[in-house]
């Protein structure tokens, strides 16, 4: 009953994240798995070291003290699935990703050029403007 506890808080928690920006790795379900892997792993560490025994408690020794235990895990586990969204958002800092440069003059001209060429393949018969 306890990992129920703990599963629904992490669940509940999950639903305030609607109110932060979408920067999750892994978007709306990567913060949904690290509020419930967080709120999971946490739990099980509090109550290891309340009982000292690693394991889930039952339906008697489930109250409402140890269901809050899942409250900072949860916290961790939506904050660490927020800082490496933040980190591969960024990208990587190389010397290479220093020195790219923009596209060429022209680019999208080439681009709406090649857009013709297709449209002219596919409907031969197709009036385009020149």
């Amino acid at each position: 009953m306890g990992m129920l506890g703990w599963v629904m808080m992490g669940l509940a928690i999950w639903h305030f994240t609607i109110f932060l920006p979408d920067r999750f790795w892994g978007g709306i379900v990567g913060a949904f798995v690290g509020s419930l892997v967080g709120a999971i792993v946490v739990g099980l560490i509090i109550y290891g070291v309340k009982v000292s025994a690693l394991r889930v408690p039952g339906e008697k020794a489930t109250d409402i003290a140890v269901v809050l235990y899942a409250i900072p895990g949860a916290l961790i586990g939506i904050a660490a699935a927020y800082l490496e969204g933040i980190r591969r958002e960024r990208g990587p800092r190389s010397a290479r990703a220093a020195t790219t440069t923009a596209d060429p003059p022209g680019a999208s001209r080439f681009g709406a050029l090649q857009f013709r060429l297709i449209v002219a393949l596919v409907w031969p018969r197709a009036s385009l403007p020149p």
